[in-house]
């Protein structure tokens, strides 16, 4: 680091994450008085005395970006000395941050109030009382996950505070609401928002929030695992979500090919993740490919009832697809990848672990249609043979393949017949003594 800091005076971007550098780096900081762009993600042996000395001298007064995920070792002191030297930060991100608390924040926000950008994610301590202190700012984007202590409040503070909000990602945070919905519902300038394992959410929160102020030109929407959410918000989705581009799993659509229809007709969408929809069908899925022209990501692994006939109608009108996921979807026969390779031949990803009935003919297809192909996921395949793996995947840069028979947790037997819970149970006890 010596050597750079004299020879490298106009560094802009300077990543140092993962490595073991202590205080004396951060000392040599300062001889970079030009630096926008700093990472130290994950270093652990420097201390809160080390990043006093980013206000030292010319310091780093010219940095909008910083990094400091998993450094788990900055106090409430370490960031005091943060603001003191980069008031001009834009861009922060402390991700895997367990001990991060509001007094932190706050000791930022306090001077650095120029943050448009922050992510937090897998930090379980903060509160509405972070968002309190993040008012002052004029957000952006702002990213947390995996907290159960932020509230509705903090969507009323970001639709009060945050009017040109674009990226609101909020997952798996327990206690947001309906009615946290509703009030970012008049915000008119958000493109993504990803409320994925918010199980509070339902049909009440969601159909409000497509039909207010940025309904119409939302472009991303992951509702995984939003177990309440219905074909009644798939429906106001297309009608009126008409730049959308990707929506993710929405697992209880009981009358799916209306819902799929209607997303069909909406004809921009580029990525869509139905996993785990139970009741999807061939029918469904067609419904869908023919309005749609523009899909570059299809993944609906473990959708159990989709055939060939599903495949079929996507490889006609989809020829973009760059990645398809049909992983635990036992129809599946070596006629659905003759459809894919014939007509895709721009896919670069494809997984299709569980898939019992593929044989070496599939591989063969593959190897002759889909010549950009990277990576293949051939998992609890047992009539796909080691032997066509090694002859028709050597040029891919990854491949996986196993024979065995598929897992209890798939929902089949290696003959496809749908397990019920019991027989589920059996299996599992089958598998534990064998191992033991």
């Amino acid at each position: 680091m010596r050597v750079i800091s004299e020879g490298c005076r106009s560094l802009l971007y300077l990543n140092l994450s993962y490595t073991d550098i202590t205080n004396g780096t951060l000392r040599l900081l300062p001889s970079f008085p030009n630096l926008q762009h700093l990472s130290l993600a994950h270093c652990r042996k420097f201390t809160d005395k080390g990043l006093l000395y980013l206000g030292t001298g010319k310091g780093c007064h010219k940095l909008i970006y910083l990094d400091l995920s998993g450094c788990i070792q900055i106090s409430v002191d370490g960031f005091k000395n943060i603001a003191r030297g980069c008031s001009g930060i834009q861009n922060l991100l402390i991700n895997q941050m367990p001990a991060l608390t509001d007094r932190c924040i706050e000791a930022v926000v306090e001077k650095c109030q120029q943050i448009t950008s922050v992510v937090f994610l897998d930090s379980p301590r903060l509160s509405d009382t972070t968002f309190k202190a993040l008012a002052e700012c004029k957000l952006v984007k702002v990213s947390i996950e995996g907290n159960n202590q932020i509230t509705d409040l903090s969507f009323k503070l970001m639709s009060k505070c945050c009017p040109y909000i674009r990226h609101i990602h909020i997952a798996d945070c327990r206690r947001i609401t309906d009615a946290g919905l509703k009030m970012i519902s008049p915000l008119k300038h958000i493109l993504v928002l990803n409320i994925a394992d918010c199980i509070s959410i339902s049909d009440e929160g969601v159909v409000p929030f497509v039909r207010g102020s940025s309904g119409a030109k939302l472009r991303e929407l992951n509702l995984t695992n939003c177990i309440h959410v219905t074909d009644a918000s798939v429906t106001e989705i297309a009608q009126s979500a008409i730049e959308l581009q990707h929506i993710s799993n929405i697992p209880n659509m009981q009358y799916i090919s209306n819902g799929l229809r209607a997303l069909g007709c909406h004809g921009k969408i580029k990525e869509l993740s139905i996993s785990e929809c139970k009741n999807i069908s061939d029918t469904g899925i067609q419904e869908f490919c023919k309005g749609t022209k523009y899909l570059e990501q299809f993944h609906v692994s473990c959708c159990p009832q989709l055939t060939d006939e599903a495949v079929k109608t996507l490889a006609f009108h989809c020829q973009r697809l760059t990645s398809v996921n049909l992983a635990g979807c036992p129809k599946m026969t070596d006629t659905c990848i003759k459809y894919l390779a014939a007509a895709c031949h721009y896919l670069h990803f494809l997984d299709v672990s569980g898939c019992i009935h593929l044989t070496d003919k599939a591989l063969k297809y593959l190897w002759k249609g889909c010549e950009q192909l990277q990576v293949l996921k051939m998992l609890f395949c047992r009539n796909i043979t080691k032997q066509a793996v090694l002859k028709y995947t050597a040029k891919l840069e990854k491949q996986e393949h196993s024979d065995a028979d598929p897992p209890s947790w798939l929902g089949y037997d290696r003959d496809g017949n749908i397990l019920t819970f019991t027989q589920k149970h059996a299996v599992e006890s089958e598998q534990t003594n064998s191992s033991n």
